[in-house]
């Protein structure tokens, strides 16, 4: 299952993100992105990812209020602090179908 990472709010001015940008965790491990992606939202998304996978976001208080199968988390920078941006982002499970032939490959 890949997860899908959405911009969705940006408190101040982010100098990497815009609205709207995303990019992928393909199989739960491999980052797929056409857009630059910032470190401080990689160490924040870190400790959440990989049960999202498997699990429901409410049970550890990450889910959102009427998305209750999305997870939500936002960058570690202090923006008030230091003229940057705090940047909202939201995660949803993405279904693949894959082929015989690739499971068959990746067994």
């Amino acid at each position: 299952m890949d997860l899908k990472i959405t911009v969705k709010a940006i408190k101040g001015t982010c100098p990497v993100y815009k609205l709207g940008d995303h990019f992928v965790l393909q199989d739960g491990y491999r980052l797929v992105s056409d857009i630059p992606v910032c470190m401080h939202a990689l160490s924040s998304l870190m400790p959440h990812y990989n049960a999202f996978r498997f699990a429901d976001p409410g049970r550890w208080g990450a889910a959102g209020k009427d998305q209750r199968d999305k997870l939500y988390f936002q960058c570690l920078d202090p923006f008030e602090f230091t003229g940057g941006g705090t940047v909202v982002f939201e995660v949803s499970r993405v279904n693949q179908q894959k082929s015989a032939s690739e499971s068959e490959v990746r067994k």
